[in-house]
């Protein structure tokens, strides 16, 4: 079985962190630089994404036996999981699969429920991209301009831009197979889906990810959860307030 690229750092009680759709684990280097003080912190590039493998199946059922097979292969036990949106819902499925893997769950901005594909202005603009014609960084980003308006947002994007071979620029995250299956990433978790151990829902509060209308049902799948809001932040809390971020996760780690 493929496995998953990762950057490890630090050493003590593992700490796993898994991120969105668009992203990789490079976006947590700091963060988990500063986790790294006390804990073994693996950042992982999701399939699709990163520098992990391309495949054409792409489910949560694939990332949560991709993330079972990294476990197994570096021998961790009772692992604290941290992830964001997309990773968000891979860690929800995982300790509900797993539950005797685990130990502590976080998850960002993300809830249990079923969402619609909110991202097709972004990904029609990503797919209309001509390679041929980029050759730089400023040129990508004046091309993502054209249509995505938000400055942080095509810096997040243009991070998983690197060299293919010598003189053709493209991205790392797979997007032909994200077009086709995106709407993967936006299903619930199954009703059945049920994890009990500490469980950590961090909500951006300029973000509408997560709404009080949802508070019923993570407490169905998630019992012994609590949620933390995280003022001035977005969906992208852990870059907009990473010192808050960090602490909230910390203390809840620490509990």
């Amino acid at each position: 079985m493929k496995t998953l690229y990762s950057k490890i750092y630090g050493k003590g009680e593992p700490l796993l962190i898994l991120h969105g759709l668009f992203g990789m684990g490079d976006n947590w280097i700091t963060l988990a630089k500063q986790f790294a003080n006390k804990y073994e912190v693996h950042i992982i590039d999701q399939r699709n994404h990163g520098r992990s493998f391309h495949d054409k199946s792409w489910t949560y059922q694939d990332m949560v036996s991709d993330l079972e097979n990294y476990i197994d292969i570096h021998q961790l036990e009772r692992v604290n999981l941290l992830g964001h949106s997309m990773g968000g819902k891979t860690v929800m499925c995982f300790a509900s699969m797993h539950k005797k893997k685990m130990n502590k769950l976080i998850v960002a901005d993300i809830a249990p429920k079923e969402y619609p594909v909110n991202h097709s202005l972004i990904i029609e603009t990503l797919a209309s991209l001509d390679f041929s014609k980029i050759h730089s960084r400023k040129q990508a980003d004046l091309e993502l301009a054209k249509s995505i308006d938000d400055f942080g947002i095509r810096q997040f994007l243009l991070k998983s831009l690197y060299w293919e071979d010598k003189g053709r620029l493209g991205f790392r995250f797979n997007i032909d197979v994200i077009i086709e299956k995106i709407k993967n990433v936006g299903v619930a978790l199954p009703n059945n889906a049920y994890f009990d151990g500490p469980t950590l829902f961090l909500d951006g509060e300029k973000s509408n990810y997560i709404s009080p209308q949802d508070e019923d049902d993570i407490s169905l799948h998630f019992p012994d959860y609590r949620i933390e809001e995280i003022i001035g932040a977005g969906h992208w809390l852990h870059a907009e307030q990473p010192k808050i971020f960090y602490n909230l996760v910390s203390e809840f780690l620490e509990e």
